[in-house]
């Protein structure tokens, strides 16, 4: 090729390029102020009556009131979130598919799996947190574990004998924490999300579970389940009798989560800012506020840029634990 021939298509493919970016410049704010123009699908990696999809569906619910457009919430449970994460990984970049979700996918998978079918960092734009709790570590209510301690003395004395069942990463990494700081062997019972494991639970095919509050309080509440601690540094407002595990004789048991949203990587700025006010505005519902306060959880909002630092933050504090709990990855 020419030396000028060279010239002319560098030439043409510059002026292409930036009239391609003006385009884009132009189109961005007016594809926002369309947005939505038509439903919206909510990703959730966990099965229906799971906190996160409560959570999705108070936020829907907020966003069809302000907009008058549909949100649908889709449950991909199943492979710690995976599928669900994968699914949105591949969506089209336009706003309309949204992943609710937690620090399953996107800080402590990546360190449980040796090989995932998404990255959490560069296949999603962030777009805010949404909300932060605890977990709650409950039996049945006819158990013959009435304390922490009780537990951890049948789960010495029969050791690998003892169940645990987790249907997230989050209620894995705390049932494999509590093992390692009480160095004991307990069996793990892998579910496909909490909702299930707690069914297994109440049916007597697994001793415990450390859910979270969302999933677990209720259940208490009805006189269904047992609390014996929970996992944050201190106790929660609507199980205010039940000590924390740390409380209890775990000394320095720490273990929450969090919800956050993510759409594609590629979504146009402007329609992330549009939809980050809506799920903003959504965390201030009184369908929000009834999840938040019947779950001990508490909403938490950021800017995505916010929630990008938070979540490499998770990222190695994750690592960090599942590291320390000795769990190899799969």
């Amino acid at each position: 090729m020419t030396r000028s021939r060279v010239l002319r298509f560098t030439r043409r493919h510059v002026l292409a390029t930036a009239a391609a970016l003006a385009s884009a410049a132009i189109a961005g704010p007016a594809a926002a102020q369309a947005y939505p123009a038509k439903p919206i699908t909510f990703l959730v990696p966990f099965a229906a009556g799971s906190a996160t999809d409560q959570l999705a569906r108070a936020l829907g619910t907020s966003i069809t009131e302000e907009t008058k457009q549909a949100v649908v919430v889709d449950n991909k449970a199943g492979a710690s979130g995976m599928m669900a994460a994968q699914a949105a990984a591949r969506a089209a970049a336009d706003g309309y598919t949204v992943l609710i979700t937690t620090n399953t996918t996107h800080a402590a998978n990546e360190h449980l799996y040796k090989k995932l079918p998404y990255d959490p960092v560069k296949d999603f734009a962030p777009v805010t947190g949404l909300g932060k709790g605890g977990q709650v570590l409950v039996v049945k209510v006819d158990s013959p574990y009435k304390t922490v301690a009780d537990l951890v003395a049948k789960a010495k004395k029969d050791s690998g004998k003892l169940s645990f069942g987790s249907g997230s990463s989050s209620s894995r990494v705390a049932g494999e924490m509590f093992k390692q700081l009480t160095s004991t062997e307990i069996l793990h019972v892998p579910y496909k999300s909490n909702p299930n494991a707690l069914t297994d639970l109440l049916g007597g095919q697994i001793d415990f579970m450390i859910t979270d509050t969302a999933t677990g309080v209720p259940q208490v509440k009805g006189g269904k389940l047992r609390a014996l601690g929970v996992s944050t540094t201190k106790r929660i407002a609507l199980l205010p009798e039940v000590p924390t595990i740390d409380e209890a004789g775990v000394k320095g048991y720490d273990m929450g989560y969090w919800f956050a949203a993510y759409v594609p990587a590629g979504t146009p700025a402007p329609v992330v800012e549009r939809l980050r006010a809506l799920l903003v505005n959504g965390t201030k519902s009184a369908a929000a506020k009834s999840f938040f306060d019947a779950g001990g959880s508490e909403a938490w909002t950021t800017t995505p840029d916010e929630l990008t630092r938070f979540q490499a933050a998770e990222s190695q504090k994750w690592g960090r634990i599942i590291k320390a709990a000795g769990i190899e990855a799969e």
